[in-house]
């Protein structure tokens, strides 16, 4: 029997929310009761267990300046121990306050002005940006849609890394936006690729504890042999899965040591060194006492990807549901609506639609939406049913072409 309420609907209008603050921007006459579906921060109350540890912080702490504890490393290696089944070592793990600051951070430590940074697209639009505004260049693996699932292009990717300007790889696993879970045998092929042309292979795998039913998430740790993983970085986060965002805290994995003190001398240039007060117990709180409570996270979360294939792909709609097997981010094919990326962003805003538009991943989204699942399963439901009521609209209007 569930025991955590994931059908209170929250109204975050006027606290500072970034997504609700950009729907008001984007269309004023909102009317209260819509809730965005937008970034990747989840529409449900926090896990009490959380709650219960920073309201201890705020009552107990002085809030000065903390380092992690013991305690600490224990919840962390704890975790990837118990849920993904590898035992890193406490001097691998560096503090960051996010994984994107991280990403941002290696790609100044490890590569090079002019040096090409492959990703495989379309791709978590963070990744771009750490590329560019850092003089890199942006080398794209497009991925490859097969009917209703991605695949990776490996000869793609042998051809890319192969060029001697190619000299890292930023992989998300699971896929944002495309909500793909890569298997081990697809992992052991891009790190054979990436180990062959000495490509730095650096691992977001923020929603790794994101995994739906009948899917197996595996840490890229877990394909590399021991001897291979100082060639190797991986970015873990507590923050999608338990809602964290705002603590600011992320635990990347750098078992090269040369490798590991560059990357906190980089760190070092930009004077980022610690943590919030709130991160840490916020941390260990999620590791060690709200297992259960990511357990029904992910049964709402699946329920709530099932609505939408049921929806989009039981029904007449022109979109369809890409099969979302990790991340709680759904991915819609719109491309049957025939509309460039500023009609369709227009389209769904004037149906009080606020999704991530797809071609934020790159111009391979370019006719996708990304909607955001962790809501409560009413909010999905009533979302979805704006989407059939304005396309309806259209079909009335014989504005669709056939």
């Amino acid at each position: 029997m569930a025991r955590t309420d994931f059908s209170t609907r929250l109204d975050r209008r006027n606290t500072g929310s970034v997504k609700w603050d950009m729907m008001a921007s984007a269309r004023p006459s909102t009317p209260p009761g819509v809730v965005p579906f937008s970034v990747a921060d989840m529409e449900l109350d926090l896990a009490p267990e959380i709650r219960e540890a920073l309201g201890r912080v705020s009552r107990e702490s002085s809030l000065g300046y903390v380092e992690p504890t013991d305690a600490y490393f224990d919840a962390v290696i704890g975790w990837q121990e118990r849920r993904h089944g590898w035992h890193p070592q406490r001097e691998w793990i560096c503090l960051s306050p996010g994984v994107v600051p991280a990403v941002y951070n290696a790609v100044r430590a490890f590569t090079r002005p002019g040096d090409g940074v492959i990703v495989q697209t379309p791709a978590y639009y963070p990744f771009f940006s750490a590329i560019e505004a850092n003089g890199r260049t942006v080398v794209r693996n497009p991925l490859l849609l097969d009917g209703s699932r991605y695949r990776m292009d490996f000869d793609g990717l042998e051809s890319l890394a192969a060029d001697p300007r190619s000299t890292m790889l930023i992989l998300c696993s699971p896929h944002n936006p495309v909500g793909r879970v890569w298997t081990k045998a697809e992992l052991r092929r891009v790190a054979d690729i990436c180990l062959s042309h000495e490509v730095l292979l650096v691992c977001d795998e923020i929603h790794g504890d994101l995994v739906m039913p009948g899917f197996e998430q595996t840490t890229l740790m877990n394909v590399l042999e021991p001897s291979e993983r100082p060639r190797a970085i991986v970015c873990t986060a507590p923050s999608k899965t338990f809602n964290l965002a705002g603590c600011q805290c992320s635990n990347i994995f750098v078992p090269d040591p040369t490798r590991r003190q560059a990357f906190l001398d980089e760190f070092g240039r930009s004077a980022i060194g610690m943590l919030n007060a709130f991160a840490f117990p916020a941390c260990i709180a999620a590791y060690e006492r709200c297992e259960g409570w990511l357990d029904e996270l992910l049964d709402l979360v699946s329920g709530n990807a099932s609505l939408v294939a049921e929806t989009c792909d039981g029904t007449s709609l022109p979109v369809t549901a890409i099969p979302l097997e990790g991340t709680y981010l759904q991915w819609l094919d719109c491309r049957r609506l025939r509309l460039g990326p500023a009609e369709l962003e227009a389209f769904m805003q004037d149906a009080n639609l606020f999704f991530d538009e797809g071609h934020l991943f790159g111009p391979e989204g370019d006719g996708f939406e990304r909607m955001n699942l962790a809501a409560p399963r009413q909010v999905v439901a009533e979302g979805l049913g704006r989407l059939q009521e304005a396309l309806a609209r259209q079909d009335a209007k014989g504005e669709r072409e056939p």
